[in-house]
C-alpha cells in the first residue's frame, strides 16, 4: 500500500514499531461533574440505608438501644479514621484511584451486610463502610471543586452541601419502603446498592483526572488535622452551626425510627424512613433554593430555623403530638440545609486546590464527631433513663447549640460585614 493510500496521507509506522497507544476515553467536564454528584448521593444513601433496619435487627437479635447506637457510631469511627489517614491522599495520587478504591471497599461492606447474621458481623460491615465513605468523601468534594464549570464557579459548594442530606434521606426512605413492601427485607436494599456501586465504578473509571500526581503520598498518611492559616478563622466561626446541625442529624438517623415506634406507636418501616427524610429532604431543597443568598444571611437563617425547629419538635414530643413533631422536623431540616450550604460553600470557595483534601477532612471530622458521639451518649441514656427523657434532653442541647451558633454569627456580622455570596449555579 502506498503512503498516499493511507487514511489522511498518514506516514506508516516504522517496521517492527509498536502501534500508537489509543487515548483513553474520558467523560467531558460537565458530564464528569454530574456523575460525581450522583456518586456522592449513592455513598450517602448507602450510609443511611441501615437506619430503618436497626429496629428490625433489634427485634431479631434482641439488643439494647446502647448497642443500636454503637452500631451506628462504629460507622462514624471508621469514617473519621479514614478522614484522618486518607483525607489528603487524593491530593497526591489523584482523585480517580482513591475513588475507585473507596467504591471497592464499599462493595465489600455491602457483601458483609448481605451475610450478616449477628451484631458482630453488623459492626464489621458498618466499620468497613465508614472507612470507604471517609475515603470517598474528601476525594469527591475535592474533585467537584476541581471540575466547577467556569460559568458557575461555586456550584461544587451547592452539591457538597446538598448531596449528603439528599442521599441520607433517599437511602432511609428507599430502604423503609423496601423493608415494608419488598421481599427479603434485610437483603434486598444491599443487593440494589451493590449493583449501583458496580455502575459507579464503571463511571469513575472514565472520569478525567483533575489532580496531578505529586510526591508526599506516604507522608500524607500520617494521621493529622491541618487547616491552612488563612482558613482557620472562618472554620472556627462555623463550628457551632456544624455541631448543632450534625448532632441533630445523628439523633434522627440513629434513634429516629425508635422514637417513631416507642413514643408515637408507629410501627411501619416506611414511617421509620420518613423520620429521616423529613429532616434531610427539606435540607437538600433549601440548599438548592438559597444558593444565591449572601453567606451571612444564610447562616443566620440556618441557625435561627434550626433552633426554632428543634424547639417545635421538642414540644411535639412533650405533648405527644405527631403533627407538631413532624412540623418541627421540617423546620429544623430547612435550617440544616441553609447551614450546610453556607458552611461548605464558603470553605470550598476559599480553599486552593492543594488545600481542599485536608480542609474537607477537617470539616467532615468535626461534622461526623458531632454526628456520632452525642448519638452514642443518647443510646446509653435511653437504655438507663428511657427514650422520652433522652429525646427531650438531646433536643434541648441541640437548641442551645443552635442559639450559640446564632450568637456567634451575629457577633461576626457586627465585626465584619459579609459581602460574599453563597454558591450559585
Amino acid at each position: 500500500m502506498s503512503v498516499s493510500a493511507l487514511p489522511g496521507n498518514q506516514t506508516p509506522p516504522p517496521s517492527g514499531a509498536a502501534p500508537p497507544r489509543r487515548k483513553r476515553r474520558e467523560l467531558n467536564r460537565p458530564a464528569a461533574f454530574a456523575a460525581l454528584a450522583v456518586v456522592f448521593v449513592l455513598f450517602m444513601a448507602a450510609s443511611s440505608a441501615p437506619s430503618p433496619l436497626y429496629v428490625v435487627y433489634q427485634q431479631q437479635w434482641n439488643f439494647s438501644a446502647t448497642t443500636l447506637t454503637t452500631v451506628f457510631a462504629v460507622y462514624v469511627l471508621g469514617m473519621i479514621a479514614a478522614l484522618l489517614v486518607l483525607g489528603a491522599l487524593s491530593d497526591h495520587l489523584g482523585r480517580r484511584p482513591v475513588l475507585l478504591s473507596a467504591i471497592a471497599l464499599e462493595a465489600v461492606s455491602m457483601a458483609l451486610f448481605l451475610t450478616a447474621d449477628s451484631v458482630a458481623l453488623l459492626l464489621v460491615a458498618r466499620l468497613v463502610q465508614g472507612v470507604a465513605t471517609g475515603a470517598a468523601m474528601t476525594a469527591l468534594g475535592a474533585a467537584l471543586a476541581d471540575l466547577n464549570p467556569s460559568h458557575a464557579p461555586h456550584r461544587a459548594g451547592v452539591v457538597t452541601g446538598a448531596a449528603p442530606t439528599f442521599g441520607l434521606g433517599l437511602g432511609a426512605l428507599g430502604c423503609g419502603v423496601l423493608v415494608e413492601y419488598g421481599p427479603h427485607p434485610t437483603r434486598l436494599v444491599y443487593v440494589l446498592l451493590l449493583a449501583g456501586l458496580v455502575l459507579a465504578a464503571a463511571v469513575v473509571a472514565v472520569l478525567p483526572e483533575t489532580s496531578l500526581r505529586r510526591p508526599g503520598a506516604a507522608r500524607s498518611l500520617q494521621p493529622r488535622l491541618r487547616v491552612a492559616p488563612h482558613l482557620r478563622a472562618d472554620l472556627l466561626r462555623l463550628v457551632p452551626i456544624l455541631v448543632a446541625s450534625w448532632a441533630l442529624g445523628g439523633l434522627y438517623l440513629s434513634l429516629g425510627p425508635s422514637v417513631a415506634v416507642g413514643l408515637f406507636g408507629l410501627s411501619s418501616h416506611v414511617v421509620g424512613g420518613l423520620v429521616v427524610t423529613l429532616l434531610t429532604v427539606p435540607a437538600c431543597l433549601t440548599a438548592m433554593a438559597l444558593r444565591g443568598w449572601p453567606a451571612s444571611r444564610t447562616l443566620t437563617l440556618g441557625a435561627g430555623l434550626l433552633f426554632a425547629g428543634t424547639v417545635v419538635a421538642l414540644t411535639g414530643v412533650e405533648e405527644d403530638s405527631l403533627l407538631t413533631a413532624a412540623l418541627g422536623t421540617l423546620i429544623a431540616g430547612v435550617g440544616f440545609g441553609a447551614s450546610s450550604l453556607a458552611s461548605f460553600g464558603t470553605l470550598a470557595r476559599m480553599a486552593a486546590p492543594a488545600e481542599r483534601g485536608e480542609l474537607f477532612s477537617v470539616v467532615f471530622v468535626i461534622s461526623y464527631l458531632s454526628f456520632s458521639l452525642p448519638a452514642v451518649a443518647a443510646g446509653i441514656a435511653a437504655t438507663h433513663t428511657g427514650l422520652h427523657e433522652t429525646s427531650v434532653a438531646y433536643a434541648a442541647t441541640v437548641a442551645f447549640l443552635a442559639a450559640l451558633a446564632l450568637l456567634a454569627q451575629w457577633l461576626h456580622s457586627r465585626r465584619t460585614p459579609d459581602r460574599t455570596a453563597c454558591p450559585q449555579t
